[in-house]
């Protein structure tokens, strides 16, 4: 099960306690970065572009609940 990302009107709300501030992510990321290598090989990752990104699961870390998140209305927002 896919969770939908928050956007600019939305965000993450934990069904069970409430929480809107405190998550566990796993996502799996396809990326293309442009790393630099100074002189002595140490790596610094300077451009990265995310090609795509699916969230497989949002742990609330109040509440320690997995797959329980909805998307609602952000403080603001004309929906």
């Amino acid at each position: 099960m896919t969770v939908p990302q928050p956007t600019a009107t939305t965000r993450w709300r934990c069904t069970l306690c409430g929480n809107l501030t405190r998550f566990d992510v796993t996502r799996s990321s396809k990326v293309v970065e442009y790393v630099h290598l100074d002189l002595a090989g140490e790596p610094t990752v300077e451009e990265r572009q995310v090609v795509s990104e699916t969230i497989a699961s949002v742990r609330c870390r109040w509440c320690n609940a997995v797959d329980q998140v909805e998307l609602v209305d952000r403080p603001g927002t004309d929906s």
